[in-house]
């Protein structure tokens, strides 16, 4: 669902991919939600990448490297609050990222904070426009036979 139609007065957590850490590298739906969020949660490395998107009343906490759980706890906490929360993550989220763990998160609380889920740039993807393409027929690639 696009992010101009969601209901941002429900308690929603909203975790989004970065990209690969290049402020050009953050998708239109990311800068988005980063706009409409109450509160944004994440490594603080990452909010450089995100501030100039950022409403100057929007909170941001940094729960520090490697704590991934606390992250995800302290985004349902705010949101069970009736707080729009942006769990921001480097590369996809949905890759090595936050939204399983949110995900997972949810079903442990029993909780019905709604949770959205965009996709940013994985580093794998960035790498490709840096001139590392892969096909099934290159000699660069790992699926060469």
């Amino acid at each position: 669902m696009p992010i101009e139609h969601m209901d941002m007065k429900h308690p929603k957590i909203i975790v989004a991919g970065i990209g690969p850490g290049n402020e050009s590298d953050i998708t239109p739906a990311v800068i988005s939600a980063l706009q409409e969020s109450d509160v944004v949660v994440g490594y603080k490395y990452y909010f450089q990448f995100v501030i100039p998107y950022l409403h100057p009343s929007t909170t941001c906490i940094d729960t520090g490297m490697k704590r991934e759980r606390a992250r995800a706890e302290q985004a349902f906490e705010l949101a069970e609050q009736g707080k729009t929360v942006c769990v921001i993550s480097s590369g996809d989220a949905g890759i090595y990222g936050m939204t399983p763990l949110v995900y997972e998160m949810k079903r442990e609380r029993n909780s019905n904070v709604e949770i959205v889920s965009l996709p940013g740039i994985s580093a794998f993807k960035g790498s490709l426009t840096a001139g590392a393409p892969w096909d099934m027929t290159s000699a660069s690639s790992p699926f060469q036979t």
